[in-house]
């Protein structure tokens, strides 16, 4: 029986290293994984994408944006400071092409209301000269003189009439 139990363990010995010498000679070759193919159908989304938001309103002139000028007391003529102003209220005019102003000519209480209504409109016509000749279309201006009629300041000395010696630019249409 120990020869048969030999004769085995031989056996078993040997088909091990049979099989292990032919196991050895190829190497199994391992196919690369291909992706899962997508067979389920989708619906197809019809519906428009929601129209883009509309673009912001256009930025708008600001009536507190344009200066105020003034002027000597009984003159009509543009000091250096008022040239300045004019200059500002020139740019922004550029700047908003739309813009149709009015400019209001003012006067302190002294003299008639006759005579300040007339300097008034001098003052306004002034003003309107010189943005015209800046290059302002004449068609965006128009001009109105209140004499003596709305002061800004009600004082009755030098400081007030100061005040009151203006031109005011106001806004008619964007």
């Amino acid at each position: 029986m120990i020869k048969k139990v030999g004769f085995v363990a031989f056996f078993g010995i040997l088909l091990f290293f049979v099989m292990l010498l032919t196991s050895c000679g190829h190497k199994q070759e391992i196919a690369p994984e291909t992706p899962a193919i997508d067979t389920t159908t989708h619906p197809v989304d019809t519906t428009p994408p929601p129209p883009p938001p509309p673009p912001p309103p256009p930025p708008k002139l600001q009536e507190s944006q344009l200066e105020t000028i003034h002027f000597d007391f009984d003159k009509y003529n543009l000091r250096p400071d008022a040239k300045a102003g004019l200059d500002h209220n020139y740019q922004l005019l550029k700047k908003f092409p739309n813009v149709i102003i009015k400019i209001e000519g003012h006067c302190d209480e002294r003299g008639t209301v006759e005579y300040n209504l007339s300097l008034g409109e001098k003052r306004a016509k002034a003003a309107q000269d010189y943005l015209i000749d800046m290059g302002i279309s004449p068609n965006r201006i128009s001009i109105i003189s209140y004499g003596k009629e709305r002061p800004i300041d009600p004082g009755h000395n030098e400081a007030a009439w100061a005040k009151n010696r203006r031109c005011e630019f106001r806004i008619i249409s964007q």
